[in-house]
């Protein structure tokens, strides 16, 4: 039978947050693949465990490297834990290759679910949680990182991200560029730990906050763009789209209703639009045809 692979969540800041299961599985893992063994020694010293599997680094390094060797353990059945520094495995971390591998063999794979700067950054930066979406960290160059955000500009749900201290201005500041200088954010520093704090505010306010300096693990939280407002068109614009949906077979009266909804108008407006158009003098061929 082949093994098993356990993805296992380490505490980002507070080892009090320390998944129960954590300890047992860190007990009973033949194999163990850390992102750093000596934060692993660390952890499981204040989690008072005694491992006895064999321990091996499993970092961005040597990540593609390492991958077949734990993919051969875990055929001949071994059970092998995966832990990162902080988090879980795979998430802007090392893992996504062993799980992708594991898989592909048909290997099974668990998780020990534990703390998530994602989603603890989203519950206190007094955004929207209800839709978002994650997007790592940026590039390093300026032009990269820009492009990579105006990509994003129109996005409707909260965009949380990962960042470098030393880069965090630069990155408020093209995010104020990218999104706009009033942009709702928060910048949430060193989440469960002593020195814990949410800076929340516009994007240009905050860029100005970090100019200074900032320490410490860093997770942004950026507003959506907000809704699109009602369109603007012409009486032309609305004319031509009521006969659209008359000739694909609606009745005037539902087109009108129909259209004026679409862009955010008083149904009385689009009606008198239309009763212009006809009324209007000097048509070409086409113009006003099918609307009264």
């Amino acid at each position: 039978m082949t093994g098993t692979l356990v993805l296992a969540g380490t505490p980002i800041g507070d080892v009090a947050d320390a998944p129960p299961r954590l300890a047992a599985e860190l007990a009973a893992a033949e194999v163990i693949a850390a992102e750093d063994t000596r934060r692993l020694r660390r952890l499981t010293q204040a989690l008072g465990v005694h491992t006895t599997g064999r321990v091996v680094s499993y970092f961005e390094g040597n990540e593609s490297a390492r991958t077949p060797e734990l993919v051969e353990a875990l055929a001949g059945g071994a059970r092998v834990l995966l832990v990162t520094d902080a988090g879980m495995p795979s998430v802007s971390d090392p893992g996504y290759r062993l799980v992708a591998a594991a898989v592909e063999r048909d290997i099974k794979v668990t998780a020990v679910p534990g703390p998530s700067a994602v989603l603890t950054a989203l519950a206190v930066s007094g955004l929207p949680v209800d839709r978002f979406c994650f997007e790592g960290f940026l590039p390093r160059k300026a032009g990269e990182r820009l492009a990579r955000l105006r990509e994003v500009a129109a996005e409707r749900r909260t965009l949380v991200y990962f960042e470098a201290p030393h880069r965090l201005d630069d990155t408020l500041a093209a995010m104020a560029e990218a999104f706009g200088a009033d942009r709702r954010a928060a910048v949430c520093r060193e989440l469960t730990k002593t020195y814990e704090e949410v800076k929340r505010g516009p994007l240009k306010d905050l860029a100005a906050w970090a100019a200074d300096g900032v320490r410490g693990e860093i997770t942004i939280v950026v507003e959506g763009a907000p809704e699109p407002g009602p369109q603007e068109l012409d009486a032309g614009e609305l004319v031509r789209r009521v006969r659209a949906r008359e000739e694909a077979g609606e009745r005037r009266k539902e087109a009108i209703a129909a259209v004026a909804a679409e862009a955010g108008l008083p149904k009385r407006e689009v009606f008198d639009a239309v009763v212009a158009a006809k009324n209007a003098p000097h048509q070409g061929p086409s113009e006003g045809k099918g609307i009264i």
